[in-house]
């Protein structure tokens, strides 16, 4: 069974004028992890660097052109030198005077557009304003409103007054009441966020030439924008490589100072200590003798030399090397924690088991088909869905097994009638020739009651397998670190897998052998329990703990109880619950019968819609809901076993662009 990563804790001492070049390797080989957080031995030091000022201008730069983020890559990127500082200057300098000229012209056309409104919010007024004002009958308001809030007012005022809008956009009103309804129009107008206007006394209107003449100026200043739009887009396509290259050697080198700063350090030597992958130590103390010209002191340890992990304080980093496919899985291992160094990797039995899971549940050639081509283009990078690309393996996985599934069941895309011919094929090198290979969907003849019963039974025999090696995973993990009490008893260890393998072994024999339980089998199963249900006491004793009997025999004996409940339910528990493998299956069969009955009802351009979207929905919604059922028994029905205690994931230093937006 394959271990987690051997790693070893490698000590370095660095002369000041080496320590860029050697941070500069370490972040890009990815490969080095420091043994403890840099911001506590800094008090959360901050750097303030020329390179950092200079990453946060091109950064700003990058977002105003509208560059997106992701075409951002560190992968070849360098320190920049002095003539780089000059380069990224001139750069930003030819993009200040852009970005002035698009800011006044942005400026000037809001002005604009804002007369032209006002202008042509008075162009129907042709009576003086004056002269209704005096009126001694009439009081009159005019000013700016929210135009959201126009009918609000209106209702409010009621007939004490009229609103009249003015202009297209209802942002300016005239208000109009009785001299005795100035005060209460007054007041509402205040509730409503009205802004008076200053109005001349003699003002009659906009004459026709002053509202065409602003209106050309609002289209000139309209036009003098998408000019300078142009102009940005121009810019962008001219200098968008130099900007990311400086940007991408630029964010390095803010990173780098920045980690320089948190280093344990005297004037003349830095001290780095972290943890590294066994396999790659050789190759990186080569590395660095080159790359240090030999002005560099190494020392390396195995995890067993190191007091911080001898005391417990300390845990090793855990990496997790597999191939494309299995890697795939890590994620699903660390999400619900890490295991413990030098413990057997989980990972691939996770992948496994997911896949045939999945496959299982989800059997339909047609729709098993859309994740695997899915998954190619993904892994292809023809489509891209940000992070979720890492895991196309898994889609071509679970899309492979569904196929599978979907070949045995007979169905592509819910229909049973396409795959008859291989269906027919295939059964008649056995036999009779049937239309399916494993019928699924459930019928009232005894024939198929008795199939859905042994398809429910290769579920839980599915369960005893993934349960079965967890308690194995369980146990060797115990035996590795040398806790032979926790690897011999309770119900994780050697005494709950021998009585749960030795239980279902008696059921095997009463129901296919007919034999009855013999004195034996019950002296088997109550020394196992016995062991379960004391298992403490007895782990104590076989690791050296003392006292054996931590809090008396009355709380052991209670504990016991416990123990040994919790024992039986929960074996019958994980037992149980891989039925949900079984309904699920049955469950897609029935959507697969419903969508195919339905498209046949309808006939026609119809019926094809109504498979094309019966499809869709299940490949989406019960896709989804099959992943989370297949996650949830690994995680607790196989995780439970062995995920006790968690440990350390190993989170290399490496740099990594991070956006931080802003404008120019």
């Amino acid at each position: 069974m394959a271990k987690t990563t051997e790693m070893r804790l490698v000590d370095l001492m660095v002369l000041k004028q080496d320590i860029s070049n050697v941070l500069l390797y370490l972040g890009k080989s990815g490969n080095f992890q420091f043994q403890s957080s840099l911001g506590e031995k800094a008090d959360g030091a901050k750097s303030d660097s020329a390179e950092s000022g200079m990453y946060k201008r091109l950064e700003q730069a990058r977002s105003f052109l509208g560059i997106d983020d992701s075409e951002v890559s560190l992968k070849d990127a360098e320190l920049p030198k002095e003539e780089d500082f000059a380069a990224a200057e001139n750069l930003l300098q030819s993009l200040a005077e852009l970005t002035k000229r698009d800011s006044d012209a942005r400026d000037n056309c809001k002005r604009a557009e804002e007369a032209y409104a006002e202008a042509a919010s008075f162009s129907n007024l042709k009576q003086s304003f004056s002269e209704l004002d005096h009126l001694s009958f009439l009081n009159l308001r005019v000013g700016k409103i929210n135009p959201d809030v126009l009918d609000e007012l209106k209702f409010a005022v009621g007939a004490r007054a009229i609103i009249v809008p003015l202009g297209d956009d209802k942002t300016r009103v005239l208000a109009a009441s009785s001299k005795k309804g100035r005060f209460a129009l007054d007041t509402e107008l205040q509730r409503y966020g009205f802004v008076p206007m200053e109005i001349p006394k003699d003002f009659k209107g906009i004459p026709d030439d002053v509202l065409e003449s602003l209106k050309a100026q609002k289209e000139e200043a309209q036009k003098l924008v998408a000019d300078t739009a142009r102009e940005r887009v121009n810019f962008t396509e001219s200098h968008k490589d130099k900007l990311l290259k400086h940007l991408a050697s630029f964010c390095l080198a803010s990173q780098l100072r920045e980690t320089e700063s948190l280093l344990e350090s005297t004037q003349l030597v830095y001290r780095l200590t972290g943890w590294v992958p066994k396999k790659d130590c050789m190759e990186m103390m080569k590395e660095l003798d080159a790359i240090t010209e030999d002005r560099i002191s190494i020392r390396q340890y195995k995890p067993e030399e190191v007091p911080g992990v001898l005391a417990g304080h300390e845990k090793v980093p855990v990496k997790l090397s597999h191939g494309k496919f299995v890697s795939a899985f890590q994620r699903m291992i660390f999400s619900y924690g890490s295991p413990l160094y030098g413990t057997i990797d989980p990972t691939p039995f996770v992948a496994l088991f997911f896949t045939i899971l999945f496959g299982i549940m989800f059997g339909d050639a047609g729709q098993g088909l859309v994740f695997l081509v899915l998954g190619i283009l993904m892994a292809k990078k023809v489509i891209k869905f940000g992070g979720w690309n890492q895991f196309a393996p898994i889609f071509i996985g679970i899309g492979a097994a569904s196929m599978v599934m979907g070949l045995l069941t007979g169905e592509f895309f819910a229909n049973e009638k396409i795959l008859e011919p291989f269906e027919r094929f295939v059964t008649g090198l056995f036999g009779n020739p049937r239309n399916q290979i494993l019928p699924m969907m459930p019928q009232s003849n005894p024939e198929s009651i008795k199939r859905m019963f042994m398809f429910f039974g290769f579920s839980i025999a599915v369960g005893f397998v993934i349960n079965s090696t967890g308690i194995i995973i369980n146990v060797a993990n115990n035996f590795l670190r040398r806790k032979w009490g926790k690897a011999l008893f309770g119900k994780s260890g050697l005494a709950g897998a021998i009585f749960f393998w030795y239980v279902v072994i008696l059921a095997i024999r009463i129901a296919a052998l007919k034999q009855s339980p013999q004195i034996f089998d019950w002296l088997a199963i109550g020394a196992s329990l016995f062991f379960c249900a004391f298992g403490e006491p007895f782990i104590r004793l076989a690791d050296g703990e003392r006292p054996v009997i931590e809090n008396g025999i009355f709380a052991m004996v209670i504990e016991a109880v416990v123990e040994l409940l919790e024992t039986i339910i929960t074996y019958l528990s994980n037992s149980i619950s891989f039925l949900r493998v079984g309904a699920f299956a049955l469950a897609h069969a029935v959507l697969g019968f419903i969508i195919l009955t339905m498209s046949e009802m309808v006939g026609g351009a119809g019926g094809i819609a109504v498979t094309i979207l019966g499809n869709a929905i299940v490949v989406v919604l019960e896709g989804m809901i099959v992943a989370i059922q297949a996650i949830r028994l690994q995680y607790y029905e196989f995780f439970s076993k062995f995920f006790n205690e968690t440990g350390r994931e190993f989170m290399p230093y490496k740099f990594e662009y991070k956006s931080i937006g802003g404008s120019l």
